[in-house]
């Protein structure tokens, strides 16, 4: 036995006791086996010879080998064992005649034939099989676990983790492995037991991708330095592999120093800091340049400690912006602002300095707490007001560039820094208010006059209108009050129109003196802007050089004569031009407007009067002062029916008057009545009475006729022929007619 043992091949602990626990499941499955057929044996012993059937002649032939031949596997099968297992002596058990008894024919059990016969019972059974779960590992689904690769092909690595069955992993996903090899433990991630076929499904990216997340998240919450691979460039930044994951590094965190290239660091392993992690969208985000700040914090500190304002220093231009420049002065970064570049107008730093050049700046302040630096490069040359001519004076004619335009002016570069304001209202002479573009553009040479200059405040203002003489000076001579022009419409206002006679003298144009008998409520209604219109000059404010024109004293005031054509109750002829709230406007010849109250606009008819109707109008009410005029519509039919109303009671009068004489003449006749007349009226009286008793009689008849009739259309009708038909209601019609 020992020297079996000691023959065998050497082998790690674990096939070892892989071995150990099979060679003992195997005795325990021999000796129970020895143990049943003892006892078949030992009662087959002691039954009676007469009661022992022997079933061969009464089982088919093929049955019997069928079941001979699978106990002789079982058989074989308990005596196989492993190619290593541990040589164990068992006793031989003596071989016996085996015959297939039962006590009665009837009693024999015919299902069994052919069918291994289970020689455990269920309590052995269940011992066994828990024998055999514990030499099992047990897993889960979507569980990390360790494994031993057994088996490697081009197509998939077979890996044993202690299961039942090995599970299978596509070779791509250890591709990335070049020395993977047969004994290597490797992490795999459960995806399912058993699939269709009953395979162990593996994956070792999910295993590295579930390990590699946890790795991730243990060095962002410890804050560790990890290391990663720079893969390649993207819009941005750069791609890292980062434990088997992709994390992205911005381009503004690969150094303290804008990087201009990304390429230079792709296929580097670098050392990284991971500063954020998106878990909804698997996002990480890494840092180079956070591993360098704190030293790069304590160098600041060093330097700033050192720093003094007015200090020069030398920098390398380390980023441009459009509001200024950064300058790098040996591991602290400081600004030139760009009003510090040049004591002159700039459009954009890049005019003055260029990057990575080497340039002399003056410290001009710091912040030891925000770690900031104002630097200047204009501060290293004197101010430009130090040189102006000290001789320029106000009144001077000085020549310059417009560097800017604004609203409310233009700035002229007089020399490199020194600026003069050109404001509005030093542009012309005009008083109508423009725009500094609506006379110069951006980059024009100019010639202006200096209106003031403070060197101590580096001002000056300047004036172009100054280079002409002034229209008011001789204004009134010029125009005259009641002089005649020709004037441009240049701007509207509720109250007037502003009209220009010529550079720099403008005049108003009160609504009221445009027109003589409309009346206007904005003069847009009367004009247009940029049109030519005749003006008479009012009157003349050189003080405050105002010109008061008017358009309708160019006519005579047509009023003077309306007074007569227009009397009080005269009719004339007019349009509705337009229905106000309150009433109607009223064109009515010579071009006079009248007003119609709503009262007076009703027609004969009832109805009212509409936009674009040409009645006649009565005048009721005239204004010379007030210039107005009130018409009325309805007057004139009203005295019309009135009139008439009037004729036809004169009318009624007389008649009545006439009546009245008649009756009067026939009471005078009857007070001379005498008997012959009492006589005829008795027979009179007769007669009438006489013709009352004959219509009484007609009336009863028809009622008769009447009752008759009812009673023939309720009773049965007989046929009759269509001709007596006809005939009979002929009778009745004219029967009918007669009633």
């Amino acid at each position: 036995m020992k020297e079996t043992l000691n023959n065998a091949p050497e082998q790690n602990p674990q096939e070892q006791e892989q071995n150990v626990t099979a060679n003992a499941d195997t005795q325990i499955e021999q000796q129970v086996a020895t143990e049943n057929v003892e006892a078949v044996e030992a009662n087959e012993e002691n039954q009676p010879e007469s009661e022992v059937v022997k079933v061969e002649a009464e089982v088919e032939e093929p049955e019997v080998e069928k079941a001979l031949e699978s106990h002789d596997a079982e058989e074989k099968e308990e005596e196989t064992f492993p190619e290593n297992a541990p040589k164990i002596p068992i006793a031989a058990k003596p071989k016996k005649e085996k015959k297939v008894l039962v006590h009665n024919p009837d009693d024999f059990d015919w299902d069994t034939v052919g069918k291994d016969k289970d020689i455990y019972s269920k309590n052995e059974r269940d011992h066994l099989e828990d024998v055999y779960d514990k030499t099992l590992k047990s897993i889960n689904n979507h569980e990390v676990l360790e494994g031993k690769v057994v088996s490697v092909s081009p197509r998939e690595v077979i890996v044993n983790i202690g299961f039942k069955s090995d599970g299978m992993i596509p070779y791509s996903e250890v591709r990335y492995n070049k020395s993977l090899k047969i004994g290597d433990i490797i992490e795999v991630y459960i995806e399912s037991q058993e699939d269709s076929t009953g395979q162990l499904m593996l994956s070792h990216k999910k295993a590295r991708t579930l390990r590699s997340w946890e790795r991730v998240n243990q060095a962002y919450n410890n804050d560790e330095i990890i290391e990663g691979l720079v893969k390649w460039r993207t819009k941005g930044g750069l791609v890292v592999d980062v434990f088997g994951i992709e994390a992205f590094l911005p381009g503004s965190q690969i150094d303290v120093k804008p990087i201009r290239d990304y390429d230079i660091f792709v296929g580097k392993t670098m050392e990284f800091k991971i500063v954020k992690i998106n878990h909804e969208y698997k996002n990480v985000v890494v840092s180079h340049k956070a591993l360098i700040e704190d030293e790069i914090e304590s160098q600041k500190a060093a330097i700033i400690a050192g720093l003094e304002k007015g200090q020069v220093l030398e920098g390398i231009v380390k980023n441009i912006t459009s509001y200024g420049v950064f300058i790098d002065l040996g591991g602290v970064d400081g600004l030139i602002h760009i009003t510090d570049l040049s004591w002159g107008r700039i459009n954009h730093p890049e005019e003055v300095v260029k990057l990575d050049e080497k340039i002399q700046v003056v410290i001009l302040d710091f912040d030891d707490n925000k770690k900031r630096i104002a630097l200047g490069l204009k501060q290293l040359t004197p101010h430009p007001w130090q040189a102006l001519d000290p001789n320029l004076k106000v009144g001077d004619k000085v020549k310059g560039r417009v560097v800017v335009l604004a609203d409310y002016g233009a700035f002229i570069e007089i020399a490199s820094g020194v600026e003069g304001l050109i404001h509005v209202s030093e542009m012309s002479w005009s008083q109508h208010l423009r725009t500094a573009q609506d006379f110069m553009k951006v980059g024009d040479e100019v010639e202006a006059v200096i209106l003031t200059l403070d060197r101590e405040d580096r001002k000056m203002s300047l004036g172009i209108k100054q280079l002409i003489p002034d229209p008011w000076i001789d204004i009134a001579s010029r125009y005259p009050v009641g002089s005649k022009h020709n004037a441009i419409v240049r701007n509207f206002t509720t109250f007037g129109i502003f009209v220009e006679l010529e550079e720099g003298v403008d005049g108003l144009t009160h609504i009221s003196d445009l027109s003589w008998t409309k009346k206007i409520k904005h003069p847009a209604e009367f004009t247009k802007i940029g049109e030519k219109i005749d003006v008479v000059v009012l009157d003349v404010d050189m003080d405050n050089r105002r010109l008061s024109l008017g358009h309708k004293q160019l006519e005579e005031n047509p009023w003077d004569t309306y007074d007569a054509v227009f009397a009080v109750d005269s009719i004339h002829e007019g349009t509705v031009a337009q229905v106000a709230d309150k009433g109607y406007l009223i064109n009515l010849p010579y071009g006079v407007e009248g007003f119609a109250p709503s009262r007076h606009m009703k027609k004969e008819d009832g109805s009212m009067a509409k936009e674009g109707d040409v009645l006649e109008f009565k005048v009721i009410e005239f204004s010379k002062e007030g210039k107005k005029i009130i018409v009325s519509h309805a007057r004139i039919w009203e005295e019309q029916v009135a009139a008439t109303k009037i004729k036809e009671e004169n009318e009624k009068d007389a008649e009545e008057k006439s009546t009245q004489k008649a009756v009067k003449r026939l009471k005078d006749n009857m007070e001379k009545t005498t008997l012959g007349d009492l006589q005829v009226l008795a027979d009179l009286k007769e007669e009438m009475l006489e013709g009352e008793k004959a219509k009484l009689e007609e009336m009863v008849k028809k009622a008769e006729n009447k009752t008759k009739k009812a009673a023939k259309e309720t009773a049965p009708k007989p046929e009759v022929k269509p001709e007596e038909t006809k005939s009979k209601t002929a009778s009745e019609e004219s029967e009918e007619s007669k009633e």
